[in-house]
């Protein structure tokens, strides 16, 4: 089976045409995310003893664990794509279906890390807590803290619902070894927010842990 839009002349052209158009979105969201890294490492090299002492309050357990499911996530997120190349789409659903668990699986994590952090009383605002030093800069510290790991987990939950899309499509034998343009899109997609992950952790979490 072939989806070919009217505007195109053969599928190459259109799966290249997809292909920019993914890589160009993805290159906003670089910058998107590259200027809020930029305004953290900013404060974190002024106030590094502070954003240290923050950091440690984080869960580096949680946060392990959560990066271990992300990176499993993207390996069967490569099945899906290999197994829609191959035509099998009974196999492909089932990859969809297990990222999408692993992309909800870390969602979770990632929600129960707010609640130890709102208990905690470290959600930045007038109710802000803290028993350390310079408690003005520690609220920044996790006031990016929950600016990037918010708009992450935004993108996370958007990834599943297109992946939802993705699987349901599948279902319905929309892909096949000449078709499968949108799967390698979402997997393009997948593998960024992943990727975005990859620099959180070590930003927030491994902050000064030696002290």
């Amino acid at each position: 089976m072939e989806a070919r839009a009217h505007q195109f002349e053969d599928a190459e052209q259109q799966q290249d045409a997809a292909t920019l158009g993914m890589w160009v979105f993805l290159t906003t969201e670089v910058l998107f995310f590259g200027a809020l890294l930029l305004g953290y490492s900013v404060y974190r090299r002024a106030f590094p003893s502070t954003f240290g002492e923050a950091s440690r309050h984080l869960d580096i357990v949680l946060g392990t664990v959560n990066t271990a499911v992300l990176l499993c996530s993207s390996l069967t997120m490569a099945f899906g794509v290999y197994q829609a190349q191959q035509g099998n789409n009974r196999a492909l659903v089932r990859y969809l279906l297990l990222t999408m668990f692993l992309g909800s699986l870390f969602l979770g994590i990632k929600f129960y890390e707010y609640y130890e952090k709102y208990s905690e009383g470290l959600l930045p605002g007038s109710a802000f807590v803290w028993h350390g030093s310079d408690t003005a800069h520690a609220s920044i510290f996790f006031l990016f803290y929950f600016i990037l790991t918010g708009m992450h987990a935004l993108h996370m939950i958007v990834g599943v619902c297109l992946l939802l899309v993705l699987a349901i499509r599948g279902r319905l034998g929309r892909f096949s070894a000449s078709y499968y343009t949108p799967l390698e899109m979402g997997g393009l997609y997948w593998h960024f927010v992943d990727i975005v992950w990859v620099f959180l952790f070590p930003l927030l979490y491994l902050v000064d842990r030696s002290s």
